[in-house]
């Protein structure tokens, strides 16, 4: 195995698109010396293809954070709404009564 190989072989291989694998598989199955041309350019996309997947996964659970986040935020202020509109109401009772 070449140290190009042996490199990539750090990615788990669940990360990486089927396209690169296939394309992985065919440039190893060159000529050594277009491998050698090529593998470190692969090398360069496929950690860049599992970079952005990382990262887009990260934004993924961000944004269902911030979706969970709004939920209660929306319901705290639906409850401090009528938590007002209760007291105004009572406050009003209050006024009426005393008056």
């Amino acid at each position: 195995m070449s140290s190009a190989s042996a490199r990539s072989v750090e990615i788990d291989q669940d990360d990486i698109p089927a396209d690169l694998l296939e394309l992985t598989e065919a440039i190893e199955a060159l000529p050594v010396e277009h491998r050698v041309r090529l593998l470190p350019s692969l090398r360069r996309v496929t950690e860049s293809s599992v970079r952005r997947r990382k990262i887009l996964t990260l934004v993924q659970e961000a944004l269902g954070q911030l979706r969970l986040d709004m939920k209660y935020l929306v319901f705290d202020l639906e409850a401090t709404r009528r938590e007002r509109d209760d007291f105004l109401e009572k406050l009003d009772e209050t006024e009426g009564g005393s008056e």
